[in-house]
């Protein structure tokens, strides 16, 4: 069972504006691309022992890139913003 809910999440989304929404209790996640809202919500509640209030998925399209003369495209990404119950945090700057 843990090993399914590993390949759910697969490692946190770090940047400024993860950042400012840890501030208000939301955690941002790059998830596996067949991951639903509840598989995503599950995942963390047991993964980290905390209550889920809410999960928002997006996809995030490859960036179109040109180096020396060649195009090509970054690989796409599925994001998780996940909001936990008033009380829960999560510690996602610690090194496993």
């Amino acid at each position: 069972m843990k090993e399914h809910l590993m390949s759910v999440l697969r490692a946190p989304h770090i940047s400024e504006k993860s950042a400012r929404l840890q501030e208000t209790n939301q955690y941002v996640f790059e998830v596996a691309a067949g991951a639903t809202k509840a598989d995503v919500k599950a995942a963390v509640e047991e993964l980290f022992s905390v209550k889920v209030d809410t999960v928002n998925v997006v996809n995030a399209p490859g960036k179109a890139r040109t180096f020396r003369f060649r195009s090509g495209t970054r690989g796409s990404k599925r994001k998780a913003y996940v909001r936990l119950a008033e009380g829960h945090t999560i510690d996602v700057s610690a090194k496993a």
